[in-house]
């Protein structure tokens, strides 16, 4: 099985994020019913000093605190916390292996009986087992709760997901059978930036760097926009040392520099003097897709989602932002 994409990158040392201000880029009602009957669900997120967002759950019946990251093709638990929930090795089916491979190296796929996301019950969900420790030394060093795993792609495509990064909500539908996304929604203000997603789930959208044609993967796991170091190299742009370090899934950590894009842009959203991280990828952005037409640059993550209310829409692709 080709490698998959699952980042979510844990700073040693990180400033505090932003904190939304001026309210929330658009008013969610609790539920979203018809006749008495409710479709769809909005359930706040929290934001962690490590800049993820965050929703509580529940595993098997017990309390779990999940990442919400659309940067991940599937769910995962902590490998430490897989007992604790009582998680099962997959069998393997037609549709279900027992083992995937994530950047580089298999990881055993666990079942979990129910996952319960607000009202929205799932029986039977695999979770890629995986190594949160990263993660988790970071929330010790933050005097924060360690995530017991993530919420990816496989979970926020199939309901409809709409995940609001300024807001933080996370808006899920509740019946498949039922047509459309959640109602009400309005994005006057928003440019409308196409979300284009590969057969493994991962979400492009198209940018440029100094005018250079480029994607970035969206990915609210990445505690700020990063690109890679090759690229940004190839540039030519100065790069400045950090004592921030990051690391990915089965990645080793590695250095974190910055850079001052002269003219960056996100779709129609165009920004000057942005300030990026730059940090090597490889692993996540695999071979082939730095010399691709156009090449993948980095990652789109949750500083400048949260900053221009970044709303990603799973159920019509499309990511809309502010300027």
């Amino acid at each position: 099985m080709a490698a998959l994409l699952l980042s979510l990158a844990a700073p040693a040392l990180a400033a505090p994020p932003r904190q939304p201000s001026g309210g929330a880029a658009v008013s969610y009602p609790t539920r979203y019913s018809n006749s008495g009957r409710v479709l769809f669900e909005a359930l706040p997120l929290e934001r962690s000093r490590q800049n993820h967002l965050l929703i509580r759950a529940f595993i098997n019946d017990k309390p779990a605190l999940m990442g919400v990251d659309s940067g991940a093709p599937v769910s995962a638990i902590a490998i430490n916390r897989a007992a604790y929930f009582g998680l099962n090795p997959a069998r393997g089916t037609e549709n279900i292996p027992t083992s995937l491979r994530i950047n580089g190296s298999f990881n055993r796929v666990m079942m979990a009986k129910g996952l319960r996301l607000g009202s929205l019950q799932l029986i039977d969900e695999p979770l890629v087992a995986i190594d949160l420790g990263g993660s988790s030394k970071a929330a010790k060093m933050m005097n924060e709760q360690a995530i017991d795993g993530i919420i990816g792609a496989d979970i926020l495509f199939p309901t409809n997901a709409v995940l609001d990064c300024r807001a933080q909500m996370l808006i899920l539908k509740l019946d498949p059978s039922v047509r459309g996304g959640a109602p009400g929604l309005d994005y006057r203000g928003f440019s409308k930036v196409p979300i284009h997603v590969t057969a493994g789930d991962n979400l492009y959208v198209d940018g440029k760097v100094n005018g250079q044609r480029a994607k970035l993967l969206v990915d609210t796991g990445a505690f700020a926009t990063l690109l890679h170091q090759p690229f940004v190299r190839r540039m030519k742009i100065p790069l400045r040392n950090t004592e921030f370090t990051s690391a990915g899934v089965n990645l080793k950590q590695r250095g974190v520099q910055l850079a001052t894009i002269s003219r960056f842009s996100v779709g129609p959203v165009k920004m000057r003097g942005k300030e990026v991280g730059v940090i090597d990828l490889e692993g996540l952005i695999r071979e082939g897709l730095l010399e691709g037409t156009p090449p993948v640059a980095g990652l789109l993550g949750s500083e400048m989602l949260q900053h221009h209310n970044g709303i990603i829409d799973f159920g019509t692709k499309t990511l809309y932002l502010k300027r």
